[in-house]
């Protein structure tokens, strides 16, 4: 009996602190985990894949200069909201900004920004809602 109050309140605590955790149990659920590989010996940081988008989160700079990012044109744009359509498969870093992706037969959405390093597919149609002003590099598939 003496352990009753114990059990009891080690149940209060997880059901006070289980829902703080959901809402990323949930998220993490939504996300496929991909790799981009540097070569058969190496693999680059995990990546994300929401919508058929692939976005890794601040790669290395080794990664980035592997790429030829700095030789990449620029684009620039600020905040407006309008529907775009990949003609060919764009790779591109974003250096500042902060847009929010809305993915044709998708009912999510989610946001990339400043360090994101994003690969759009070809015939992938989107509607970009740029919240901050946005400076990216940017390769198109040839």
């Amino acid at each position: 009996m003496s352990h009753f109050p114990w059990n009891r309140t080690v149940i209060l605590l997880l059901l006070a602190v289980l829902p703080l955790f959901l809402p990323i149990i949930i998220t993490k659920s939504k996300l496929k985990e991909i790799s981009f590989a540097r070569s058969d010996q190496e693999q680059y940081p995990m990546a994300i894949e929401i919508c058929g988008v692939k976005i890794e989160r601040n790669p290395p700079q080794s990664r980035l200069a592997e790429l030829g990012v700095t030789a990449w044109r620029t684009w620039e744009g600020g905040p407006s909201k309008f529907p775009w359509e990949f003609t060919a498969t764009e790779t591109m870093y974003l250096l500042e900004g902060k847009i929010k992706v809305y993915v044709d037969g998708h009912d999510e959405s989610f946001e990339i920004g400043a360090g994101d390093l994003v690969v759009f597919t070809k015939g992938m149609k989107v509607t970009w809602d740029v919240t901050e002003a946005v400076k990216k590099h940017y390769s198109l598939e040839k």
